[in-house]
Parts: C-alpha cells; structure tokens; sequence
C-alpha cells in the first residue's frame, strides 16, 4: 500500500484538514484509490464545496438539497405527456489545455447528462469566451494562442456535434482579454421524454446487477475533476493527460443502445461517467439509494491490462454509462448493446450493507460509506469584499465623453468581434440534423424546435454578458435572465426554466465570491419574479491563469414553449410594414443607458459604469405580451436591444433582409450617442401592421409602445436624429457586419 504522505494528498487536491477529516470520517487511513475518490468526489467539480452555500438562493435547488438530492437534470412538462430536460456544463480547462478534445468531449458529456434522464437528445447550443483576436490589442503571441483556441474549440463542437447526429442550433461567442489565459468553453443540450419514461440514478434492488456499459476505459482524463477545481499555471501541457478523448461515433451508438435498452424495462437506474468517471458513478447511485455496490474491476472493459484500480476508478474515459437491472433480465440490457456493437458487462450487483466495495485482482482496493463521499464533502463560507471598482462605477459621468461620428460608429460596433456576425462559427455547425429546427442561427433571437409528436415548438437560447456583471454582478446576474427571456419570447415563446453555467475566478478571493454572491442573487430573484425557475446548472470555479482571473461570467440557457411551432417568428418581416418599440415601463436611466455598454468599451476604450437596473416585474409582462401578440398574428417579427442599443439592433434587421427607417426615436437621454446606441433594457423592435392593435397589448400589459418607424421600405438604414438624417447601405453594414471574425482569424 502507498504511503500517504502531504505530498499525495496534496497533490489530489485535497488539504490537510480535509485529509484529516477523511481519516477521521473512516476511523482509519484511507487506501491510495479511496484517497483519489475522495479527492475528486470532494472536489469543487463534484462536491459543489464553496458554492453550495450560495445555490441555495435557487429555490428548486435548495429543495433538492433539502430532500432526495438532484438528478442529472431537471424536466419541464411541456403538455401531451412530453418534457423537456436541458442543463449546461463547463469543460473550460481542459479546452485551454487542449482545446479540440476539450471542447469536443464537453459536448459529449453534457449529451449523456441528458441521456442518462430517459431523454433524446434534440439539441446542442454553447456559449463560448476567448481572448481578443485582433491585432493590436494584446502581444502577437497571445493574439495568435487566441485565435489557435477559439478555432480548435469550435472545430471541437463541430466534430463531435455533427457526427454524434445531434443539431448544434443557437450560441454565442465573446471576446476580452480577461479570457486570454483561461477560454471558457460551456456546452448546453436539451433533450425530449414521455413524462411517464423518466429514469433515475438511484441504485436499489439487492442482487440486482451492476452493469458498465460504452467504451472501454484507458487512462486518460485521470483526475480531471481535480483538474477542474485548481487554477491553470505554467504546467498546463503536463495537464493534457486529464484531457479526455472524444469518439463521436461510439457517443451515437451508445444514444441510440441506451434508449431501447430503457425500452425494455428492465433498467432499474442509469448513470453516466462522467466527472470522477467509475468513482462518480458507483459512489452516487449507491449514495442515492441507500445502498451498497460490490464492483470488480477486473470485469471492467480497459484499453490497456495493467491498468490499476485507483486508474480504473479516477478514469474519465469518454461514452460509458453504468446500468443497475432487475436480476434475471440483465441479458436483455446485455443484448441491446452488443447487438449495437458497444461492450456491456456486468461488474458487480447491489448490496445491503450500505458500503461500496471495489477489487482488483482479488484484493479489495476501496470499501467505503458512499455518504461519506457524497454527503460529508466540507463546505466552505469565504468571506466576501466589494473591490473598488464597483463603487468607482457608480460615479461614472456619461457628460464627459467626447462626441463622435455616428456613422462611423455604428459600423465600428458591427465590426466589434463581441457584435459582429458569427457565421465564421455556426456555419461549422450541423442545424438541420434529425430535421426538427424551425428556426436557427441568424434568423430570430432565439432557435426554434418542433419536436415530433406535439405541434408544440420550444424556443432555447444561451446568454450572458460578462461586463455587466464585472462592473455591476447583481444587475448583471438579473439582467442575463431578463435577456435570455426576452429572447425566446421574441419568437413567440412564453419562457418557463432556466439552466445556468455560472463561471467565476478563484473563490478564495473575498473579491470572486462576492461577485460570485450577487450575481446568483441576482439570477435567483430574477428568475422568480419571471416565473422561470433554475432547474438544473454548473458552477466553474478557479477560471484564473497568470494572466489572471477570467471577468465573472454567468450564463442562462432560457427555455420556452410555443403552443403552435409554425406560427414563431424571426428578426425580420416578409412584408413592409410598421415597426414599434415595445417597451417596459422604464426606471431611472441612471448613466443615459452608456454605463458598461458596448459603445463606450468599443469607441472610448472604457469599461465603466454600471448597466441600467432591469424593471423585472415588467420585463414579465413584455414576456407575456410578446407571446399572445405572435400567436395572435399582430407581431410578425420581433428583435430585442441589447449590445448597441437600438442603433444595431436596425441594423441587424436590416442585415436579416429587411430595411429600416427609423424617423422618431424616443429620447431618454439627453445625449445623440445614448439615444442610438443606449443600452436600456425591456426594449424590443416588433414588426406590426396595426399600430393601433399593438398599442392596445401594450396598455392591457402596461407596456409602453412607441412607434418609431418603418421596416422593409427603401433600402439599408436611414436615422432620424432630430435634423439630421443618417444613412448606412446594405453593403456597408454587411462588410463590418460578416467580414470582421473572418478578417481576424485571417490576421487582416
């Protein structure tokens, strides 16, 4: 047996209190391999050890916790004996170690997440943040690691996307150098199930079988959830063993294997391996039936024979799931799989003595208490300090900003790779596999889905914006659920949960947890007032590198529902017709809606400020309006302001296919800058042909609707600022518009 010195357990990840109370918790000293599961059962990845205090702010999750523990994601009943699950998961240092596999196995992880619920997956988004990739901004060598990650990244998504059979339909991409050392690489997937076929990851049955099921184990991805948990430094090349390998190819037939094995009936629980891989899944399911598990790695499918058993249970080896049957009918789950060509074995059966036990050559390596890995991990309160910068951003004076050419910066915003088109990325990506997308990239704010068996459509979309919750977390936190909403609701979607991908720097810093702090309050308390509740997450924390620490970046993945998918719009009309901002009652624009805008950090060079406080309770009625106005017909095409305020807001209309005048905009600042690209929240473009009409919903929501011109006459965009007119061509737009992600990754 090895010695367990300092050096071992710190080397897992693990501190010494923490190795003391694993001692204790035994009542003796741990075995190598029970060391190594502790070590990644009770890593932040896993154990949740820091942010635990703080999710219970979620109210779904503190009732989770409060009671039978979470699942692997949660559901949403959408009516006609249907739900959907959805959830998002980082694979943020492993992509920064090696990008194409990182990123490709994030996608892989999240689909088995979804799967291991009883769901077919029916969708993938992601939402990705890299350093800058224009010139100038940061030395060459860093610009051109930049542009290295954020191309293999998305070559990643794409391989394992598209040939997994899984569409890959909405996203979004940002750029800072804040992201420089530490990419952040998010996969979200959505998944359809007959309410009355979910599975659970709860062990029961003595005797009944223990079944591993996929590919066979190697040795890669070793300890990756410790390598999750702990900052990137100057050893990240000597990290790429923890980087799992991807195989798409085994991931489609495992789908496909598991969901008629469910068929049968004769599956008892189901889990992927995924983080912590055998340990995670052996420990949880037996944790969360109050069982025990006798397993035998020796039965264990393994690339290489001399593999330990501390190797075989800290694998994350790629597309393996463990099944628990009914005894007597594991041939049936046995027949499923090989007749699919992917190995399936039983391993060990269910016991009554409450211990998980696991030998190797007929010697016992780990027999431990599951809880005790699952239910005694410490928690951690830090303690918290708002830095400077926050109050200094309070004080921020939009009046002191020098004028500047408006023509020119609407076109220099367009060009902004935070803005800018992103058809370099999701043209990569397969839209239209399994034929169910109605609405996809570019087209509306959100993607559209019309699932087989209902005429209902689901609406999803990933969003966040990381200056906003640098320069103000709580707003931020509030102001990404608010936005994700409005998104899908701009297609005619009623939004109803949310999945969240909550990315943050070292927690140990007083500065990290508290923006750590108010931005989950701030998603927490605008999630409730939206009725749209958290229902399933991740948290990513020690994205920190000696670059430094990434900006505080929480993510939304929003879901809504259509009661009839053929009738959701897009950005644009077919037809001429009026266009009206449809808007919240506003509150006070504190700093003329410039304070943390993209204006101000594209044309000025300053992020300050803070970003104009969301009208949440309104924010919901703009929800509910949007919704009956789509289904009702009077909206025939919806667009919502965000980066840029209603300036590129036009413009992308009019870059979706229809021309915009825009001949009376309302004034809430004084400034011309902050009238056209102003960034207030609970603002939308809609597309109408009855003013009248579209005013009468607004009142009944007490809504404001401001008619502010005209869509699909002329050619381009035309504004009215007062006396002045400007105008912008179509091909000018287009050329800042497509040609700035493009020209950077080319290095012009």
């Amino acid at each position: 047996m090895a010695v367990i010195t300092p050096e071992v357990y710190l080397s897992m990840g693990l501190n010494a209190d923490e190795y003391g109370l694993i001692v204790k918790l035994l009542g003796r000293i741990p075995s190598y391999t029970e060391l190594g599961m502790f070590a990644v059962m009770w890593s932040e990845h896993c154990g949740y050890k820091y942010s635990r205090p703080v999710l219970a702010y979620f109210k779904k999750y503190k009732e989770a916790m409060e009671g039978d523990g979470l699942e692997n994601a949660g559901i949403v009943d959408i009516g006609d004996g249907l739900g959907i699950t959805m959830k998002v998961e980082s694979h943020n240092h492993p992509s920064a170690v090696e990008p194409y596999q990182g990123a490709a196995t994030g996608v892989g992880g999240i689909i088995r997440d979804i799967l291991t619920m009883g769901a077919r997956p029916i969708a993938g988004l992601n939402s990705l943040r890299f350093g800058t990739i224009r010139e100038g901004e940061e030395s060459p060598e860093i610009v051109t690691r930049n542009r290295y990650l954020f191309e293999h990244v998305v070559a990643g998504i794409a391989g394992y996307g598209n040939c997994v059979g899984v569409p890959t339909i909405a996203g979004e991409v940002g750029f800072h150098k804040r992201y420089s050392g530490n990419p952040l690489v998010n996969a979200m997937c959505v998944g359809i199930l007959k309410l009355d076929e979910v599975t659970t990851a709860a062990a029961s049955g003595t005797g009944n079988p223990v079944i591993y099921l996929g590919s066979a184990t190697g040795k890669d991805g070793i300890h990756g959830a410790t390598f999750a948990s702990d900052a990137l430094g100057e050893d990240n090349d000597a990290k790429r063993p923890n980087v799992q390998i991807g195989d798409p190819f085994a991931e489609k037939l495992l789908i496909e294997a598991t969901l008629e094995a469910l068929q049968t009936g004769a599956v008892v629980a189901i889990q992927d391996m995924g983080a912590a891989g055998l340990t995670c899944s052996t420990v949880e399911m037996a944790s969360k039936g109050s069982v025990g598990m006798d397993v035998d790695l020796d039965l264990v499918p393994m690339r290489e024979d001399d593999m330990t058993g501390y190797e075989l249970m800290l694998s994350e080896s790629q597309e393996r799931m463990l099944a628990i049957a009914y005894k007597g009918r594991e041939n049936e789950v046995l027949d499923v799989f090989h007749k699919w060509g992917l190995k399936a074995v039983v391993v060990g059966y269910v016991t009554d003595n409450g211990l998980v036990t696991i030998k190797r050559h007929g010697q016992i390596e780990a027999q431990v208490d599951p809880k005790l890995l699952t239910d005694e991990c410490p928690v951690y309160h830090s303690s918290t300090e708002v830095p400077e910068y926050f109050h200094n951003a309070a004080k921020f004076d939009p009046t002191v900003l020098p004028q500047v050419d408006l023509h020119d910066a609407l076109l220099k915003l367009l060009a902004s790779p935070e803005i800018a088109s992103k058809r370099w990325v999701f043209e990569q990506y397969d839209q239209q596999v399994q034929t169910q997308t109605t609405l996809s990239f570019g087209n509306g704010d959100a993607a559209v889905l019309a699932p087989r068996g209902t005429k209902k459509g689901i609406a999803v979309k990933i969003d966040g914006n990381s200056r906003h919750c640098y320069l103000n977390p709580y707003r931020g936190g509030q102001l990404a659920v608010v936005e994700s909403a409005r998104n899908v609701a701009c297609t005619g979607a009623t939004p109803v949960a949310v999945t969240d991908g909550l990315n943050f720097g070292n927690p140990t810093y007083p500065h990290v947890y508290w923006q750590f702090s108010e931005a989950v309050k701030g998603i927490a308390d605008a999630a409730e007032t939206m009725s749209t509740p958290v229902i399933s997450g991740n948290v990513s924390f020690y994205n920190e590198s000696d670059l430094g620490e990434v900006l505080p970046t929480p993510l939304i993945g929003m879901l809504g529902i259509l009661e009839d998918a053929s009738a959701r719009v897009g950005v644009a009309p077919k037809e001429a017709m009026e266009l009206v901002l449809l808007s919240t009652i506003e509150t006070d624009v504190e700093q003329q809606g410039l304070g943390a805008s993209a204006f101000i950090a594209e044309l000025h060079g300053i992020e300050d400020g803070y970003p104009e406080a969301p009208n949440v309770e309104s924010e919901a009625n703009l929800c509910k309006a949007l919704a009956e106005g789509v289904a009702s017909g009077l909206i025939h095409a919806a667009h919502d302001l965000s980066d840029g305020g209603i300036g590129v807001a036009a413009a992308e209309i009019v870059l979706a296919g229809a021309a915009v005048q825009l001949v009376s905009l309302p004034r809430f600042a004084p400034r011309q800058d902050a009238v056209l690209f102003g960034e207030v929240p609970g603002r939308v473009l809609v597309s109408t042909q009855s003013v009248t009409a579209l005013a009468e919903l607004a009142d009944r929501y007490k809504l404001e609707a401001h008619p502010v011109g005209h869509v699909g006459f002329g050619e381009g965009l035309s504004v009215r600022l007062g006396e002045q007119v400007l105008t912008w061509s179509l091909d000018e737009l287009n050329n800042a518009f497509e040609g700035a992600i493009p020209n950077a990754m080319k290095g012009s």
